[in-house]
């Protein structure tokens, strides 16, 4: 009986040492990332690299304000596009859908979560960028909202299913009508959750290379409008590192360093809206 005991203990101590082993492990690859990246690119991040353009092929310089605000731009037009279509789409899928129809949407957003980048980037580029003959910043977008869009909707419908009934059917006892039941009352209970998904959302985005290789193809210039050519950062993160240039390589790892620490931050916050939180304000 006594050897029973001390193998199930020496189990039990060997299996939590290795769980926690394991746990070291996967934290000390974000921060060896993170080590990596400061180490080759910390010298490199300076005002200039958040202000300037990038200094003519070969010289030593210049920054990669057109990168940032590119992305930015991709960013915001990609969220104007794939939230609502997610957003709306999960909300059906949550209160509207018979299980045939969710069945069949469910399985294409998860299928359309699992399309390799690339193949989002070729599927843009012959629906937005040949027709047109030009690659635009609106054509990068479109890649991008197609990407979140099963995300938002996944996370949106999950996030509703975790309402409970009973907060449907007190509002419906009231005289309020579905619609304004799930706009009044279901959102505002999940929003926290919901908001959470559109950041990861945004987050699993921002460093996509491939689709904006395809579409919004890059410039070194400013980019006027939404019709033309636009830098971003994952994609002078691709031409900076496979240049002959150490300058270029060395911003390349700034760069990755910039884009890296936006996306951690971004977890953060979202990770901090789900945790507390606040109630939306009501009039």
């Amino acid at each position: 009986m006594n050897s029973r005991l001390r193998w199930r203990k020496f189990v039990s101590g060997f299996m939590l040492t290795l769980t926690g082993v394991c746990a070291a492990v996967a934290v000390s690859v974000l921060f060896f990332i993170l080590g990596y990246l400061v180490y080759h690119g910390g010298t490199s991040i300076n005002w200039n690299f958040f202000t300037k353009l990038p200094a003519p092929v070969g010289e030593i310089g210049g920054g990669m304000a057109n990168a940032i605000v590119g992305s930015a731009k991709l960013l915001l037009l990609a969220s104007l596009f794939g939230v609502p279509v997610g957003f709306f789409g999960g909300i059906y899928l949550a209160e509207f859908s018979n299980s045939s129809i969710a069945f069949v949407v469910r399985y294409a957003a998860d299928l359309l979560n699992g399309v390799p980048s690339i193949v989002i980037g070729i599927f843009a580029y012959a629906l937005v960028v040949l027709p047109f003959k030009h690659f635009s910043t609106l054509a990068g977008a479109f890649a991008l909202g197609l990407m979140m869009i099963p995300i938002t909707l996944r996370s949106t419908e999950e996030f509703l299913h975790g309402v409970p009934r009973a907060l449907r059917e007190a509002s419906m006892a009231l005289g309020a009508s579905r619609w304004k039941t799930i706009m009044a009352v279901v959102v505002p209970a999940a929003y926290r959750g919901i908001m959470t998904a559109i950041l990861l959302a945004l987050a699993r985005v921002a460093g996509e290379t491939a689709p904006l290789l395809f579409t919004a193809f890059g410039n070194r210039y400013w980019s006027p409008g939404l019709s033309q050519p636009t830098a971003s950062l994952p994609a002078m993160i691709y031409s900076y590192a496979i240049s002959p240039y150490d300058d270029w390589h060395r911003q390349a790892w700034a760069a990755g360093l910039v884009l890296l620490a936006l996306i951690l931050i971004v977890n953060i916050f979202a990770r901090a809206i789900l945790a507390r939180g606040s109630a939306i304000p009501r009039s």
